[in-house]
């Protein structure tokens, strides 16, 4: 018989963060597991066959690899089932044979079902973007099989802060400064608050071997550059608590942006009309509002029409349409054109 692993800090600390997420957005499957007969107080994890299941997105990294493992610990021990999707992008030699010890090892931790499925990573919008699409294609594929209720993610609190630190390079604006939210639809994301220097602790602690991507040192990419050139820099020269820090602005402006996008989705119910599919228009009278809600607006106009996303120079070009019209025709944007006419905006294919 094989010996449980001695419980170390890093294994307590992202079982902690699975088990508080779990625990809040699952409360009733709690509830259902210790009112059943023999499980009084939720110590004999017999976890019923219709209990939720989540997804573990497994790429075999030590991040990754540490959630599953903290996953397949706590699941039970909230009430549900678990297992996990691995996706194979097919972009490097030998992803297949990555994949193939990726699904075994979760099989290992107890996960179940475990899926994996090769995607084909094509299309103009590069290739981040790319396998980024084809992978969530992938998870939505693996949730209507399996009839999911949640993936979850294996980004960390250092993920967060390259994603605040790249919205800056971009200049973007507080939506994309906010970050990655811990629930944001079907997708939980249980490590924000736990460091990459922790997920590989955990896994080493337990005797999980993760891989290690080679595309993470390529410099090619912006990301790594951030995660390996400037965030460094910055914790040398400014002092150590920069992640953290980011992370924390991160935080706040989720607080801020749940707000905005509250009086946001109001004003939209409220203004627009979607006459026809791939058709949307508004009311130009959204000029008094202020521009944090105005932009807001377009935006869900713009998916309401079925446009690609909207860059910060669209969406400055469509309020210069509402709010300083001179007579312009219109701008196009991703997909479609959008155009005042008679006071109207109307966002259209």
């Amino acid at each position: 018989m094989t010996a449980r692993p001695r419980l170390t800090p890093a294994m307590a600390d992202t079982r902690r963060a699975v088990r508080e997420l779990l625990r809040e957005v699952f409360p009733e499957a709690l509830e259902a597991m210790t009112a059943m007969p023999g499980c009084a107080g939720g110590t004999g994890y017999d976890v019923p066959v219709d209990a939720p299941l989540v997804l573990v997105a497994l790429s075999g990294g030590a991040d990754s690899l540490a959630l599953a493992a903290a996953t397949a610990f706590e699941a039970q021990r909230c009430g549900l089932r678990a297992g996990a999707i691995v996706v194979d992008h097919g972009l490097q030699a030998g992803s297949a044979e990555v994949a193939a010890i990726a699904a075994e090892q979760a099989r290992r931790l107890g996960l179940a079902p475990v899926a994996v499925e090769r995607v084909e990573v094509s299309g103009a919008a590069g290739p981040e973007a790319n396998a980024r699409a084809a992978r969530y294609a992938a998870f939505e594929k693996a949730i209507g099989a399996h009839n999911a209720d949640a993936v979850l993610l294996a980004h960390t609190l250092d993920d967060q802060a390259e994603t605040v630190l790249l919205g800056l390079t971009r200049g973007a604006g507080g939506s994309s400064l906010a970050g990655m939210e811990p629930v944001s639809g079907v997708y939980l994301r249980p490590f924000l608050g736990i460091r990459r220097e922790q997920t590989v602790a955990a896994c080493s602690d337990q005797g999980l071997e993760a891989w290690s991507d080679p595309q993470n040192a390529d410099t090619a990419y912006t990301r790594v550059r951030i995660r390996n050139d400037v965030l460094p820099v910055l914790e040398a020269q400014l002092g150590p608590g920069i992640a953290e820090a980011l992370a924390r602005t991160a935080e706040h402006l989720q607080d801020d942006a749940e707000v905005l996008e509250a009086i946001a989705e109001n004003v939209f119910s409220n203004t627009a009309i979607v006459a026809i599919k791939g058709m949307t228009s508004l009311e130009c009278s959204i000029e008094d509002l202020p521009r944090a809600i105005r932009v807001r607006v377009y935006q869900r106009a713009a998916a309401a029409t079925g446009s690609g996303p909207l860059t910060s120079a669209h969406l400055s070009g469509i309020d210069e349409l509402v709010t300083g019209w001179h007579g312009q025709v219109g701008i196009d944007v991703p997909g479609g054109r959008v155009v005042r006419e008679n006071g109207i905006l109307r966002f259209e294919l």
